[in-house]
């Protein structure tokens, strides 16, 4: 396998505007970034929009946002202004290919000049009824090279008639195109499987193949990180590098991703747009890390990594070969991990948007009103309410649902739900009635679910009775839900006064 050059480190990430950055595309930035920082080398970004058919209004301002938002920022190439305009940084510019026109001209005169691409006049109409043939007689759709060895004076005719044409390769005959590649080792092709491909459209516009070796040339990338999916086209890119007697850059085609039947991921399995794992509440740091994971790791049993940690460790060396599994839980897990350890103030930020998002709350510069009872309620008093559900949840969209009922006056529920499956109707008020004297008689100061659970064990003690007697109907009371937090925590969190109305409540669903 080739030897990794680590010299003046230049990686590049060559998205087209066709769209929201997916998960796919995160993972290359991802792991090109990562890259081009371990080696303390330069990340560039560049916009490859020659197919202007597909181009879509925004996407360039999206891909920008995301790389702003997961804090990776390019050394050159387009970034977003503060007022959200795009503009462009870097010696090697422009770094938008519409941008570079005149640029692909001068190289493919060069090639046409050297007799390594020609003039094709086929019509659209010839190279469909082509196609149909071969795929009727089971043979591999390829240009049949009609226009091949046309005369010089057959494509000067033809060029001052104004016939439309493209430029396509002179593909050699029957050649072994070897590319080293650093993830997989030496990959073999021949070249009686590859057909004249096109260099330049109808329309003047370079297509990605011959576009994107140019500018990699000229912008002196030293590695190109793609997914496998663009191996097949590797020897296309050989063969054009040594057309123009260039020095290739390294290749290493990363895994491509996988869902759990192992099969191609689609958006149905997680291969939504990164907005929308931002908007569904996984965090940066989680998404970022569980992301890095998919087809790389340290090779140690470490899966929770800092940012610092991950551009410390990355290596090619350690990018699998094999394709990698999408797992969902797995995101959620690494995402429980970093709500968990996000300080009670971090936390709150997180979650006002969400709860915003659900007309539960309304946060203005000095207070925090309840929506449904238009009461104010304290950052500390909001708080305890959110630590009930910070070791619960697996994701901030998952909180309105979660805490809502904390929040409401009116839990409407059936009353038999409030009954002990041991128990019995009457049996349950009389335990209802006990509850609401403790807590009566419990100093606010000692209003804390450590207290409430010392002295509610003692109570059941002392009075013979059945564990669950008492503490399902405070739950079920408090929470109005088969699944919730724990009863000690949830009087704690909602304080006096709501238990004690919440318990009344619930006798009086029992009268």
């Amino acid at each position: 396998m080739e030897k990794l050059n680590t010299q003046n480190v230049r990686v590049r990430i060559a998205p087209s505007p066709t769209g929201l950055v997916h998960i796919g595309n995160l993972r290359t930035i991802l792991y090109n970034f990562l890259f081009a920082k371990h080696y303390k080398g330069n990340f560039l970004i560049r916009i490859e929009d020659t197919d202007q058919t597909r181009k879509v209004p925004g996407a360039v301002e999206n891909l920008l946002k995301v790389l702003e938002w997961a804090n990776i920022s390019g050394d050159e190439g387009p970034y977003l202004t503060k007022d959200g305009k795009v503009k462009e940084k870097g010696d090697f510019g422009p770094y938008t290919q519409s941008q570079r026109l005149d640029i692909y001209q001068q190289h493919i005169q060069d090639l046409l000049d050297k007799n390594k691409a020609y003039y094709c006049f086929c019509s659209k109409e010839r190279l469909e009824t082509l196609r149909e043939d071969q795929v009727k007689n089971k043979l591999a759709p390829k240009y049949d090279n009609l226009c091949r060895d046309l005369s010089k004076d057959e494509v000067q005719t033809l060029l001052k008639q104004g016939a439309p044409h493209v430029i396509r390769f002179r593909m050699p005959e029957n050649k072994d195109v070897i590319c080293d590649d650093l993830i997989r080792g030496e990959i073999i092709f021949n070249t009686k499987n590859l057909d004249d491909y096109v260099l330049m459209k109808a329309d003047n516009f370079p297509t990605y193949h011959f576009a994107n070796i140019v500018d990699d040339h000229l912008m002196k990338i030293t590695q190109v990180m793609r997914g496998d999916e663009w191996i097949a086209s590797t020897p296309k890119h050989v063969l054009l590098y040594e057309a123009f007697g260039w020095q290739m850059p390294q290749f290493a085609h990363l895994p491509q991703l996988l869902n759990k039947q192992r099969k191609k991921l689609s958006k149905r399995d997680g291969d939504s747009s990164v907005s929308d794992f931002v908007e569904s509440g996984y965090l940066k740091e989680a998404l970022l890390n569980f992301i890095a994971l998919l087809g790389w790791n340290a090779g140690t049993e470490q899966e929770v990594y800092t940012f610092d940690e991950l551009i410390n460790q990355f290596s090619l060396d350690n990018v699998h070969k094999a394709g990698a599994v999408f797992d969902v839980d797995k995101l959620d897990w690494i995402n429980g991990i970093y709500i968990r350890e996000s300080s009670e103030a971090k936390f709150l930020e997180l979650a006002k948007p969400y709860l915003e998002k659900a007309e539960l709350l309304t946060f203005s510069d000095n207070k925090i009103v309840i929506n449904e009872t238009g009461e104010s309620i304290k950052p500390t008093e909001l708080n305890r309410i959110l630590a009930l559900e910070k070791s619960r949840i697996k994701k901030l969209s998952d909180l309105p649902e979660a805490i809502g009922f904390m929040l409401s006056n009116n839990l409407g529920y059936p009353a038999e739900n409030l009954i002990w499956k041991k128990s019995d109707k009457e049996q349950t008020k009389v335990n209802l009635k006990l509850l609401l004297q403790y807590f009566q008689d419990l100093k606010d100061e000692s209003f804390n679910s450590e207290k409430i659970e010392v002295d509610l064990k003692a109570l059941i003690q002392q009075n013979n009775l059945d564990t669950g007697s008492i503490l399902w109907p405070l739950r079920y009371a408090l929470s109005g839900r088969d699944k919730s937090p724990g009863p000690f925590e949830l009087a704690s969190a909602l304080g006096k006064d709501k238990t004690l109305a919440r318990i009344q409540k619930a006798l009086d669903f029992l009268s």
